[in-house]
């Protein structure tokens, strides 16, 4: 036992270059070492590949990958050829040449991992050639595909159970990353795995922040702010519900300057490789998508992912979201939703060809997201408790715990517009109710005599919008049900009886008004600083260079998280580097010499700029002994623009204060200041916008240190 613990950590250190392993990565490599089966529960990038990578490399013969998506095939392979592992894949990619060469090697024992396709597994010739080789196990991965009830259903995944079947001997391991207890139960069943053991990790996802805000009609210019405020320059993902609206905001985006990209089924085939080739290769693009992208998508330093709609369910969502982080850095899971969403989706739902028994559990999974949608508690305990786990206390990174909402007592205004949904006769959809309670004078309402009954005109304490809101959280509550079959009317429900005559009351959400947001600097990437930031380029600068030699993405060199750790230790020599997390001797070979060169010309720039540092603090010195900038200026024989540089670095510093550089009234700096906040992102850095925008009233020098003020406010 002890030998195989040994064996394994030797290859995590060695080829992957990790510590220690992570979660219960070793039991799980033990069982499968023993020649048990496994089913396995982890969140994305909770390192899933080692637990069945690792025991393919010791076992004796070649461990097969069952993958549903081509793109997780190549990615995982040219990682583990870069870490000099013996992989391969087979898939409808590649010419029928480079295939037989590749059923070769797996029939001379030349492969420690074969990833496949399930199509592919199935064939009789492939089985047939299976029969005749060495086999360590299988894994299937992505095994929620097995599920009938899931967002990602693959029939094939079902035809798996004839492994049990054919090769009873062999090893399997079923992993996923989202499973409630309804799907887990079917991956055992339907895979035959009811021996096996189960391995439950935490669903939590510490590094992830999640935030929700409700659509007001302006979620694509929300959406662009939360992008250009927090994320830019980063790559991510923003989903949306359809592909025209796809299509829509890629364009939008564009056009706003960033590097957007859409994805979706209705593309042609070579268009949509070209934009996940970019994405998977490039540092800043963000691809717009349908859920139709990301499944099987190895990048881990996706930063953000962004919903422009509500997903089906809770599942769909800890799945989407999931891509981001996948490097344990801090990321951010963005969404805005509205009342259209609900009613589409519940459109979408009931006029697909799925059976009722279907529909009722798709119905339940949509209200389970509603429900986590509306929240007023923390929402990761909500999401973890969806899936069986538990968190003692709130997580503090998420919106509701970073900025609680208020409740407030709503018992009497659902009451009216309960009431009104009822005496309107359960079909009219949520704007007509809203002109009716507000005593709107248009035609229908009058067409109807809607403006005779009691309800007209009792809501005028609350607008249009907050009545939206109101609808949207009954609906959320299951008080009110969308008839898709009657064009979205709202129809009461057996739990709003209780409501409707006062048994119980009904505390709904605050709305918050969002802060318009002031601040125009960029934010620099969390855990760097400003003397590092040259350090962080020039290293993502290297990998770049290296991936685009070799034709692999620059996550398959090193991961973010790596490069982070060799800026914080700048190693010196092999020694040192090969003590950094995710660094194994392959890579240390391949790459140390490269990454140690840009390490050493930081170093030597940095005693560079040390000296520039020296003048900056002598005109410092100077200036608090007295001597005016004009005398600082002609006894430095420096120009006058430069020691008022030199000032405004001290000023952003907060070692100076403005009014002890330049002599200016109150009013005249919120003047100025005011121009400076008010410029667009891309001339954020600018002062000749700022000069201009003021009639040159003020000289550079001085608009330089007010600026230098806001820095350091």
């Amino acid at each position: 036992m002890n030998i195989m613990k040994d064996n394994a950590l030797t290859i995590l250190n060695s080829v992957f270059g990790y510590d220690e392993f992570r979660h219960s990565q070793q039991d799980i490599i033990q069982q499968l070492m023993q020649g048990g089966d496994a089913v396995v529960l982890m969140p994305t990038g909770g390192g899933k590949s080692l637990c069945y990578q690792i025991p393919a490399m010791l076992r004796p013969g070649v461990g097969i990958i069952i993958s549903p998506l081509i793109a997780l095939m190549q990615d995982q392979v040219s990682a583990l050829l870069q870490l000099g592992v013996r992989a391969a894949f087979l898939n409808s990619t590649l010419d029928a040449l480079t295939s037989r060469e590749i059923e070769q090697q797996l029939s001379r024992g030349e492969l420690d991992l074969l990833y496949v396709a399930p199509e592919r597994l199935m064939t009789e010739s492939f089985l047939g050639l299976v029969d005749r080789s060495p086999l360590a196990l299988f894994a299937i991965d992505e095994a929620h595909c097995v599920s009938q009830w899931g967002h990602d259903f693959r029939p094939e995944y079902i035809q798996l159970s004839i492994l049990h079947q054919r090769y009873p001997q062999v090893p399997r391991i079923a992993l996923t990353a989202t499973a409630d207890e309804t799907t887990r139960a079917e991956i055992i069943q339907r895979l035959g795995l009811e021996q096996a053991k189960m391995y439950v990790s935490s669903f939590d996802r510490p590094n992830i922040c999640y935030r929700l805000s409700q659509n007001q009609g302006n979620a694509r210019d929300a959406l662009l702010r939360f992008i250009l405020n927090e994320h830019e320059g980063d790559a991510g993902i923003v989903y949306c519900l359809s592909r025209n609206k796809v299509e829509q905001t890629a364009e939008w985006l564009s056009r706003k300057g960033l590097a957007a990209l859409p994805y979706h089924a209705g593309m042609p085939a070579r268009e949509r490789q070209h934009n996940q080739h970019r994405f998977l290769n490039e540092d800043n693009i963000i691809i717009v998508a349908t859920i139709a992208f990301g499944m099987g998508i190895d990048k881990p330093d996706v930063r953000f992912v962004a919903h422009l709609n509500l997903p089906k369910s809770i599942e769909a969502y800890y799945q989407e979201t999931g891509r981001a982080g996948r490097d344990g850095l801090p990321a951010t899971a963005w969404m805005m939703y509205g009342l259209q969403d609900v009613i589409m989706l519940k459109q979408m739902m009931e006029s697909s060809d799925a059976d009722e028994k279907h529909k009722r559990i798709e119905r339940h999974k949509l209200d389970s997201m509603l429900g986590f949608s509306e929240l007023t508690s923390c929402r990761r305990q909500a999401l973890l408790k969806y899936f069986g786990d538990h968190m003692d206390e709130p997580c503090g990174n998420c919106d509701t715990c970073l900025t609680p909402v208020e409740t407030w007592d709503a018992t009497v205004v659902a009451q009216k517009a309960l009431s009104c949904v009822h005496r309107t006769g359960q079909r009219f959809g949520v704007n007509y109710l809203t002109d009716v309670l507000l005593g709107k004078d248009n035609d229908r309402i009058k067409n109807f005599s809607h403006d005779r009954l009691g309800v007209y005109g009792i809501g005028t304490e609350l607008n249009a919008r907050q009545w939206r809101d109101i609808f949207r959280q009954l609906i959320a509550r299951n008080l009110l049900t969308v008839d898709v079959q009657g064009h979205g009317g709202l129809r009461l429900t057996e739990q709003c009886r209780a409501v409707l005559r006062g048994e119980q009351a009904l505390m709904l959400r605050q709305e918050l008004k969002k802060e318009k947001t002031k601040s125009r600097t960029r934010k620099q990437k969390q855990g760097i600083n400003e003397s590092n930031q040259y350090l962080w380029e020039a290293l993502r600068a290297c990998r770049k260079k290296l991936a685009e030699q070799l034709d692999v993405p620059p996550f398959v060199i090193f991961h973010d998280a790596t490069l982070m750790e060799m800026m914080e230790r700048q190693p010196q020599n092999k020694e040192q580097f090969a003590r950094i997390s995710g660094v194994g001797a392959h890579k240390l070979d391949a790459y140390a010499d490269k990454f140690l060169e840009v390490i050493q010309e930081h170093a030597e720039k940095e005693k560079r700029c040390s000296s520039a540092s020296d003048t900056v603090e002598e005109t410092l010195e100077l200036f608090k002994q007295g001597m005016s900038i004009n005398d600082i200026a002609a006894h430095r024989k420096l120009k006058l623009s430069t020691i008022y540089t030199h000032l405004s670095e001290k000023i952003a510093q907060g070692v100076l204060s403005l009014k002890e550089v330049v002599d200016i009234d109150e009013q005249q700096i919120r003047i100025i200041q005011d121009e400076f906040l008010n410029l667009d992102e891309k001339d954020a850095e600018k002062l000749k916008p700022v000069y201009d925008a003021l009639d040159g009233m003020f000289n550079y020098e001085l608009l330089r240190c007010v600026r230098a003020s806001l820095e350091s406010a």
